[in-house]
């Protein structure tokens, strides 16, 4: 190796993140492998909505859709509010909707 080819080597070795960070990553990614979250995902850019209308939305049960919510929840990508009986759910931040959109401008290209 030339010794320029050997400084590029070790600033690209030296700019990789850690391994945890890398998991972490590639988990965070793995949540947008199912198109039932991501639907939801969707539905919540339009504002909070509990969970009885977004399983009316999808035509699925409250459990399928209370089950996505966890995993999104766990994820730290929705939030969640109790009114009374009632869970209402809308995004985390703006994050989650500009990952959404930056995928989509990515597959129409």
């Amino acid at each position: 190796m030339t010794e320029q080819h050997l400084d590029d080597f070790e600033g690209v070795k030296a700019a990789l993140p850690d391994d945890e960070m890398l998991y972490d990553l590639a988990e965070l990614y793995k949540i947008f492998g199912d198109t039932t979250r991501i639907k939801l995902l969707y539905i919540l850019f339009e504002g909070e909505m509990c969970v009885q209308h977004m399983a009316e939305l999808l035509s699925v049960s409250q459990s399928a859709v209370s089950h996505q919510l966890r995993i999104l929840k766990g994820s730290r990508l929705v939030r969640y509010r109790r009114e009374g009986k009632t869970v209402y759910y809308s995004l985390a931040d703006d994050h989650v909707r500009q990952i959404i959109e930056c995928g989509t401008e990515h597959i129409n290209e």
